[in-house]
């Protein structure tokens, strides 16, 4: 029998390929001779160059503006002219300390650097993953890395954070790096929010980056207000502009880029459907597993996949959330806990690698039992 594994990472406890082998573990306590195909996958967010990373690729390393404007370093990948990046590594969440995060205050400026330099360096075909940010600036930060200047009403530039989005008064174009005219952007976005509205960027992602509710309707109203002014209303209800705090609108609207599912980028890159075809099962899972999940992540994309072969999807998740009814209907034939008995988040995250290969061990038993029964 061959299955193959593919997982999200556990976010703060182990990563896509630490998951997939502890499945893979698991399998193999109850039947050593099974064939595990792993794969590393992402959706577009922390991750991405780790899962597409291939041997002689370049690493180049930048120094950029990180989310609080400090200079950091931060690394793409470089394949020929090709240039895969991952917005977290200089725009992220966990860059920003908890007790500094505040989306008035941030910026997608260190991620715009990490585009120009690509350009620069010859790059004409670049994959931007944009999940995992700090910002909520409507992406004017990566564009003011382009070239692109704001101005406010007194005609002085605008500092380009989230707080700052509605002292636009006039945007200037003209300026921004000819290297776009010849650049194919494909953006591996994890979400399909809209750009504004009660499913918008700033209502559900401004919270968690240390958001207000006095804020999320500052950030909304001032974010509708610009795509106006842009002209560009048109784009801001496309599904995913308002993921990363509105850079998928932004890189739509400055870059000419195309939005993308992540999983769906991500899985026709490292060529897992080969796998497929010959799989008897599919392992995938998430950290947490609830009814947004349906909205872009791992396991649906995987799912979605799998079930053009006809391959059954167990998903493994350390958290059960609500509305996950709605995701078997989407490609997943079961959900199971790695988490064996009642514990605190911090000691399941510890042993979550045990844990999950303990999941996968009674899983894959049962599955065993069934398929001796038939027989």
């Amino acid at each position: 029998m061959k299955v193959t594994i593919a997982s999200d990472s556990f976010k703060g406890s182990a990563s896509s390929l630490e998951v997939a082998r502890a499945i893979e573990r698991g399998i193999h306590r109850v039947d050593p001779t099974v064939v595990c195909d792993k794969y590393p996958v992402a959706d577009g967010g922390e991750g991405l160059i780790a899962t597409l990373q291939k041997a002689g690729d370049e690493e180049v390393t930048v120094t950029v503006h990180g989310p609080l404007f400090e200079k950091r370093q931060a690394s793409y990948l470089k394949r020929g002219k090709l240039a895969i990046i991952e917005m977290a590594t200089a725009s992220g969440l966990p860059l920003v300390p908890v007790d500094q995060r505040n989306p008035l205050h941030t910026t997608s400026l260190g991620t715009g650097e990490l585009i120009l330099d690509a350009l620069e360096k010859g790059c004409d075909n670049l994959i931007v993953g944009i999940g995992g940010s700090a910002t909520n600036d409507c992406g004017i930060g990566m564009a003011t890395a382009l070239g692109a200047l704001f101005y406010d009403k007194e005609g002085n530039l605008v500092i380009p954070t989230g707080g700052n989005i509605s002292s636009i008064a006039a945007i200037d174009t003209s300026k921004m790096t000819p290297l776009l005219a010849n650049t194919s952007i494909r953006v591996a976005c994890d979400v399909d929010n809209p750009l504004c509205g009660p499913n918008g960027s700033s209502a559900i992602y401004g919270p968690q980056k240390g958001a207000t509710a006095e804020m999320v309707a500052t950030l909304d109203s001032a974010m509708d207000t610009f795509s106006k002014l842009l002209g560009k209303q048109e784009l801001a209800i496309y599904p995913g502009a308002g993921a990363a705090g509105g850079l998928g609108f932004a890189l739509m609207t400055f870059a000419n880029a195309q939005l993308e599912s992540g999983i769906a980028l991500v899985l026709s890159v490292i060529g897992m459907e080969e796998s497929l075809k010959g799989s008897t099962l599919c392992f995938t899972g998430e950290g947490k597993i609830d009814g947004q999940s349906k909205c872009g992540k791992v396991p649906v994309g995987i799912a979605k996949l799998a079930k053009k072969h006809n391959v059954p999807v167990i998903a493994f998740a350390g958290d059960i959330g609500e509305g996950t009814e709605s995701l078997y209907e989407l490609g997943i034939d079961a959900i199971v806990s790695t988490t064996n008995a009642a514990m605190p988040l911090e000691k399941a995250m510890a042993r979550s690698l045990e844990l999950t290969e303990d999941a996968a061990f009674r899983t894959f038993h049962l599955i065993k039992t069934c398929r001796e029964l038939r027989s």
